[in-house]
């Protein structure tokens, strides 16, 4: 395993409609571990809860999970998460905001969970963070095999 390009803390989101999962790593972008869930239904409640989780956490980037269709396309989620990151972008910004693909993320959280013996019930309050921690790993990792920053950047409308 080659070392990260660079190196620093990095927060990783998971919009969904109820619930929005964030997850950290370390300044070595070895480890990713959840963080919190924020609740997703008060929009201007949860930018302002990521606001202040990027001054407390003083991440070099936000990675925010992209839902696409398993073709590789767009549906309605992703434009609702385009929007939102648009958004966090802006209230942030000098820090960057970057998409990157989060296809069966969830799935994957849901499997984990269910693996290692947690209720659904219980499950449904920590799987938004797990679902952040699998994106997060996932960027680290494609940061680490290609030398780049993973997926695509947010650009700050102003």
């Amino acid at each position: 395993m080659t070392a990260l390009a660079r190196r620093g803390r990095r927060l990783a989101v998971d919009v969904g409609d109820a619930r929005i999962g964030v997850a950290s790593c370390d300044p070595d972008g070895v480890l990713a571990t959840p963080v919190e869930t924020v609740p997703g239904r008060d929009v201007p409640a949860a930018h302002r809860r990521l606001v202040q989780l990027v001054e407390e956490y003083e991440p070099i980037e936000v990675v925010i999970g992209l839902p696409r269709s398993l073709s590789g396309g767009e549906g309605p989620a992703a434009v609702k998460v385009r929007a939102f990151a648009g958004e966090v972008a802006r209230r942030i910004a000098p820090v960057p905001v970057r998409l990157v693909d989060e296809r069966m993320t969830t799935v994957s959280a849901g499997q984990g969970l269910r693996a290692s013996g947690v209720k659904s019930k219980k499950g449904r309050s920590v799987i938004d963070q797990v679902a952040a921690v699998i994106i997060l790993q996932n960027a680290l990792e494609s940061e680490r095999a290609s030398g780049a920053p993973p997926g695509e950047g947010v650009q700050v409308q102003t």
